[in-house]
């Protein structure tokens, strides 16, 4: 009896927390520096760290996701990164992004003696920390 218990709250915990792939029409932008983190990573990324029980409670139709990843290799070898994410409005008719941020979480780290390869991780690495700060915020 115990261990139906324990699988039953298991499933149910794993249920309130599934990932799945956004919507087909979720409007996720990207305004990232390209050496440092690909648009199609970038989106995947978000798509990745946006549970699907916020697409329910922030319909698709009605909310957007826009991240942002700046910085790079400084001359001596020091790899800065500064991550955003933000979640829009979009607009009724039109379905494009209204700069009006429902929320916004930015991630930002520094690491010395880096390489390119490096910068890159670390950059995807903010990203998904920044989108994790939007969603806790948002969802509990």
């Amino acid at each position: 009896m115990k261990t139906r218990n324990l699988l039953a709250g298991a499933a149910l915990l794993l249920a309130t927390h599934t990932f799945a792939a956004p919507p087909a029409k979720a409007v996720l932008l990207d305004f990232s520096r390209p050496a440092l983190i690909d648009t199609a990573v970038a989106r995947a990324t978000m798509a990745e760290g946006i549970p699907d029980k916020l697409w329910r409670v922030y319909p698709a139709s009605k909310w957007g996701f826009v991240s942002q990843v700046e910085g790079g290799m400084m001359a001596n070898g020091t790899c800065v990164v500064t991550a955003r994410v933000m979640m829009v409005a979009l607009t009724p008719t039109l379905k494009v992004a209204i700069f009006r941020p429902r929320q916004i979480a930015t991630a930002f780290d520094a690491v010395p003696s880096s390489n390119a390869e490096q910068c890159r991780e670390l950059a995807k690495t903010k990203l998904t920390e920044a989108t994790q700060s939007v969603i806790s915020s948002l969802v509990n």
